[in-house]
């Protein structure tokens, strides 16, 4: 079985990606879906979030939800908004946020590969969400978020998708948050043989984002061959692979509600003890590893994690491991970070002064600012087949829902 192949992609006709295009589904609440799409009839958002469509007193995993998505997704198509390939395609898709630009392949990727680890994940995943998108991809039998995969560097692939780039592009929208997002359809013989070539030549592929959703896509592939014998279009997800230097990884900050019943000085004390603590006169961005910023009501201070504390795992050495391990489980008790509601996370996207006011405010105690995690120091987890803290990378620039779909025959 191939890691990845062409596939008859779901798209906005010509003209109509920028009426259609929309946020990914989980970066948004219900109330900011709901604002964002009005006015805004073909926009994605009724299928990924379709609950804006109901009252909003409706629970978000109701059938009903999932039934409306459904419908959404079949009015688009029946009035000739979306429009499926007649062969399968492969797509270029590039992403430009500022400087940052990369430019990835969007392609259909094995559930079996998954499953084996070659395409491998560095996340757990929470059985409600799973859930949830098990019986979204069930109801629009389609995949309609990408997982977004990196692959190792490989100059073949660059040039394929330099030369398709180079082409007409079957959509060009520049999104509300400033990022460009096009895509070129790649449907030649040759090239699709060669680009399947070199990706099956790769050790692997690594999920940056969208765990749930592959999860959930293996699980609906297992349950539709418990039905029905031979290769369905279930046995392959939806999925965008960017070439791993190019992408680029944001701090994901934590906040916390309180100090565990200490004073500021005796907690101060007790971080002391693993850590060097500055003052710093302005918000603290760590630029090493190793280094932290942590905000207190009305002060910043630049912590530095003492010589001899960080291990040499690939999952203890992170930035993140370290808070965890040295500051937030033995002087906060704060253990797990998937279930303890005293720690919450904000993307670095959203900068240090969404710290400073989720602190002033008198909601959290303490916010920390944290170095970015590398894409090598990913690679290097996964790889070991370890798993990452939660909430360990922010990706950046997000890729769009609605461009293409991977309809499920």
């Amino acid at each position: 079985m191939p890691l990845i192949k062409p596939f008859r992609g779901l798209r906005p006709l010509r003209g109509r990606a920028a009426d259609v295009a929309a946020p990914p589904y989980d970066v948004l609440s219900s109330a900011e879906a709901r604002a964002l799409a009005t006015g805004k009839p073909w926009s994605f958002l009724h299928i990924s979030k379709p609950e804006i469509d109901l009252p909003p007193e409706t629970d978000v995993y109701s059938p009903l939800v999932y039934a409306t998505g459904a419908a959404n997704l079949k009015r688009m198509v029946d009035t000739g908004v979306l429009v499926r390939d007649e062969q399968p395609c492969c797509y270029a898709y590039r992403l430009i946020m500022g400087n940052h630009r990369q430019t990835g392949l969007v392609a259909a990727a094995s559930v079996a590969a998954y499953d084996a680890g070659r395409i491998r994940r560095h996340e757990f995943t929470r059985p409600d969400k799973e859930d949830d998108r098990v019986r979204q991809i069930e109801a629009l039998n389609a995949q309609t978020g990408p997982v977004l995969l990196a692959h190792p560097a490989c100059a073949e692939i660059d040039e394929i998708l330099a030369a398709a780039a180079e082409t007409t592009p079957a959509a060009d929208v520049l999104a509300d948050s400033g990022v460009r997002h096009t895509l070129w359809v790649i449907d030649e013989a040759a090239a699709l043989t060669r680009i399947g070539a070199c990706f099956d030549a790769l050790p692997a592929l690594y999920i940056a984002d969208g765990h749930h959703r592959s999860a959930a896509a293996s699980r609906v592939a297992a349950a539709r061959r418990a039905r029905q014998a031979g290769e369905t279009g279930a046995d392959y997800f939806l999925a965008v692979s960017f070439p791993a230097a190019q992408m680029q990884i944001l701090c994901y900050n934590r906040v916390v509600r309180d100090l565990a019943g200490l004073q500021r000085e005796a907690f101060l004390r007790r971080v002391a003890e693993g850590f060097s603590i500055d003052p710093a006169q302005s918000a603290v961005r760590p630029a090493a590893h190793g280094e932290l910023g942590m905000y207190l009501p009305g002060q910043w201070y630049r912590l530095r994690i003492k010589t001899g504390r960080v291990p040499t795992d690939p999952v203890g050495r992170l930035d993140v491991s370290l808070l965890s391990d040295q500051l937030l489980a033995p002087i906060l008790d704060i253990r797990d970070l998937r279930t303890d509601k005293r720690i919450d996370f904000v993307g670095g996207i959203r900068g240090t002064q969404e710290l400073e006011k989720r602190v002033d405010s008198g909601e959290m105690a303490a916010a920390f600012s944290m170095h970015a995690t590398s894409m090598d120091d990913l690679m290097a987890v996964t790889d070991a087949r370890q798993i990452m803290p939660p909430k360990s990378t922010w990706f950046e620039p997000k890729l769009a829902d609605g461009l293409v779909s991977h309809v499920l025959d």
